[in-house]
């Protein structure tokens, strides 16, 4: 399973929605403003470090650079958009 993630863990609680429901193993797409879970250094890094021991956790290039960050936190890999097409064409899908 998939699960896209398009919204600031700052100002939405659908990471951690996410999170209850997903399966061990399962792959988190951070896309749009869902990035910024990915960023080393900030209140949810912590949370994210547990989070990219137990998931494959993917960030949106493009849109890391949109929003102007530019390094994710160790265990999250930066995909483009046809990394992202190959994800969803290989997983049923879930967006929180």
């Amino acid at each position: 399973m998939l699960h896209l993630i398009n919204k600031s863990p700052f100002e939405s609680m659908s990471l951690e929605d996410c999170l209850k429901y997903a399966n061990k193993g399962a792959s988190i797409l951070l896309y749009e403003d869902g990035i910024y879970a990915a960023m080393p250094g900030t209140a949810v890094s912590e949370r994210m470090a547990g989070v990219t021991a137990d998931y494959k956790v993917y960030a949106l290039k493009e849109d890391m650079m949109l929003r102007g960050v530019d390094k994710v936190m160790d265990g999250v890999t930066e995909i483009d958009y046809a990394g992202f097409v190959g994800l969803v064409e290989e997983s049923k899908t879930a967006s929180w």
